[in-house]
């Protein structure tokens, strides 16, 4: 695992992060393609890919592996830090 300091440009990075964001019922960040109901605000955590990182504010932008969504995150909100491989998903 890394530290967000660590971290060297040009490598891809994942990590876990916690969010506050708009909920639907499911617990899914909203707006989403459904219709079910909104909940309100309440705390999103998943996994997410590091597409950007400020060092000075201690913030990362990150693309949510699940909903592909993109959310801007404190440093202190993202845990497990590691590399990402990625694979083209037609080779076997």
């Amino acid at each position: 695992m890394f530290k967000m300091e660590d971290i060297e440009i040009g490598n891809s990075y994942a990590c876990k992060f916690r969010v506050t964001t708009m909920l639907d019922e499911l617990g899914r960040p909203a707006p989403n393609l459904s219709d079910v109901p909104l909940k309100g605000p309440g705390e999103y955590e998943s996994l997410g890919v590091i597409k950007v990182r400020d060092s000075e504010q201690k913030l990362v932008e990150l693309e949510d592996t699940i909903t592909k969504k993109n959310f801007v995150v404190s440093w202190e909100n993202c845990w497990d830090i590691d590399t990402v491989e990625w694979k083209d998903p037609l080779e076997s």
